[in-house]
């Protein structure tokens, strides 16, 4: 396989990784189209053996699924912990302020933080319940990232050992 389209899809697997994390790119579809790229120039294992059809569509459902759990699990558990949308959204502004403000801990501390502000602010809910639906919020960030990141961090694996 060309070693071009290999550092293409190694380049499309990390920015999947980073993406698992940062919320501005879609983390596990960039890493899945780096599959597609190996898949396509016949990338093969050293032993000669094709990455297969399967393999490709298997991950492809796995990147759909991951996707569609990354928006539901965290709604999921902010709600089951007592927490309102004022809590998610601020637990997403919380997280694009803690990115660039104290990264990469700004981006955990930020979530629970805005999380917490918005339930105590905008919801009017006391400091308990407000603590208790930012702890939810915050479950539920670092759930979804890590479904993005372990399928991002596979997909990455399956284009070195086919890619290379």
């Amino acid at each position: 396989m060309e070693t071009t389209i290999a550092i293409i899809a190694i380049i499309l697997a990390v920015a999947g990784i980073i993406g698992s994390i940062l919320p501005a790119l879609p983390g596990p579809p960039l890493a899945w189209v780096g599959m597609l790229f190996v898949y396509l120039w016949g990338g093969g294992t050293k032993g000669g053996e094709p990455m297969s059809l399967k393999l490709l569509l298997i991950m492809l459902a796995v990147t759909v699924v991951v996707s569609i759990l990354d928006y539901l699990v965290p709604g999921y558990l902010t709600r089951k912990t007592g927490g309102s949308k004022a809590g998610s959204r601020g637990a997403i502004v919380g997280l694009l302020v803690g990115m660039f403000v104290m990264p990469p801990w700004g981006i955990l501390i930020g979530t629970m933080a805005g999380a917490f502000a918005a339930e105590l602010i905008v919801s009017g809910r006391d400091t308990t319940a407000s603590l208790k639906s930012a702890f939810g919020a915050f479950l539920g960030f670092i759930s979804g990232t890590g479904i993005k990141l372990i399928a991002s961090c596979m997909m990455l694996w399956y284009i070195i050992a086919y890619g290379f």
